[in-house]
């Protein structure tokens, strides 16, 4: 192919550097203007607003985190909720108390027992009824059965948010034998209602007992496929350790608790620290990390599934005989005037309820103190400083139920 005389001038006129120069002073005028500002643009930043949700898999339901970033390093991020917006707070206070019950399964659905549990205490501590032993024995195993299921599902969406997609099978493989527990007493895998005021719904059955046993027998072994996977596994130690931390004092300040308290230092459990039910018949020990960072978190959840394992071992061999419920309870309940506040250590964290009686079959105010709301703000703390693809990580560590936020 020949080229024209003024097409061999434009070909000589690009070749024809000085070394003396430089490659950017020697281009035509036109040329460098154009490449100034190509320069410029590329180093020059500026804000840019990301929406995170409110329909994400890493958003673990309808959350909307609105993040401010400095190009992939984030400056600002604020928890945008209200979009389930349930008012279980109102419907309850317009409900009989034994009709409250079920409401609370919608809202910390990982942890149902927990959430029927709390109900019925201070449904009691209200009206004065007392619960059979055996019943205590019993919300006991279901409520930590219950808290090994939430772990396990917890560490399955914890390592798919950073790439080990195997966590989430395991964790869900082991969960599905909690759940066949839970259907044989209640009939139901996710929303329970089977602690009820006065005792639980129905008895255990010994083919739940059966299924119990080969559970805890056969959790250590699965526990160690787990640290196998993820706690020794550089990756996810590199995408968690060091990760999203907080201090202890930042903790307190927030209203943090449950395992997220627990891995800044600070053994507080509800179970030990303010003993309700039966729990300080059992021997048990409180996991407790002091990194403060989304390895820890990690860390003290799966040293918790050993610790409640123990614990429903323990309250199985001791099993005393008896009635599993209040044999006569009024239908419609009334309490004396006067109000009361319960709190438990639910899986997320510390769960309470307020409940206040005018003497009618109705509560004049329900208010409940959920973990995952109180968890939740102070996300905007941990994530400032960090990448976007941490962001991730660092709310998958928080453990968070939206039912338990927007309750």
């Amino acid at each position: 192919m020949t080229m024209s005389k003024s097409d061999q001038s434009v070909h000589k006129r690009s070749v024809r550097f000085s070394p003396e120069r430089s490659l950017f002073d020697q281009l035509p005028a036109e040329t460098r203007i154009v490449s100034r500002r190509v320069r410029t643009a590329e180093l020059r930043t500026e804000e840019f607003l990301l929406n995170v949700g409110p329909q994400h898999p890493s958003t673990h339901g309808v959350l909307r985190l609105v993040v401010s970033l400095d190009g992939e390093v984030i400056t600002q991020c604020d928890p945008d909720l209200g979009y389930l917006h349930r008012t279980f707070e109102k419907i309850s206070e317009n409900r009989t108390y034994q009709q409250i019950v079920p409401f609370t399964d919608r809202m910390d659905y990982l942890g149902s027992m927990n959430a029927n549990w709390g109900v019925a205490v201070a449904v009691e501590q209200l009206a004065g009824i007392e619960v059979p032993e055996r019943a205590e024995y019993l919300r006991v195993i279901v409520a930590e059965l219950n808290r090994i299921a939430s772990h396990l599902m917890w560490m399955g969406a914890f390592g798919a948010d950073v790439g080990a997609v195997t966590a989430f099978l395991f964790g869900f493989r082991e969960r599905e034998m909690v759940l066949d527990m839970f259907e044989e007493i209640c009939g139901s895998r996710l929303t329970y209602g089977y602690i009820r005021v006065g005792g639980v719904a129905e008895d255990i059955t010994p083919r739940f007992v059966k299924l119990a046993q080969e559970f805890l027998d056969l959790l250590p072994s699965k526990l160690n496929e787990y640290h196998d996977l993820l706690t020794g596994n550089p990756i996810f130690k590199q995408r968690t350790k060091g990760v999203g931390v907080i201090t202890l004092d930042e903790a307190i300040r927030y209203g943090v608790t449950g395992p997220m308290l627990r891995s800044c230092g600070f053994p507080w459990d509800l179970r030990k620290d303010e003993p309700y039910s039966i729990y300080e018949r059992f021997d048990f020990d409180i996991p407790v990390y002091y990194d403060g960072d989304c390895f820890d978190r990690y860390r003290v959840r799966m040293d918790e599934i050993g610790e409640s394992a123990k614990i429903v071992r323990q309250a199985l061999e001791g099993l005393p005989e008896g009635d599993f419920k209040v044999k006569k309870l009024a239908r419609n309940i009334k309490p004396p005037v006067g109000d009361v506040y319960v709190r438990q250590e639910a899986p997320r964290g510390e769960y309470g309820v307020y409940m206040e009686s005018d003497g009618t079959i109705k509560p004049n105010r329900v208010k409940y103190r959920t973990p995952s709301f109180s968890n939740l703000s102070i996300l905007a703390l941990m994530t400032v400083g960090w990448k976007i693809a941490d962001l991730v990580a660092i709310l998958g560590s928080v453990d968070i139920v939206l039912g338990d936020v927007d309750r």
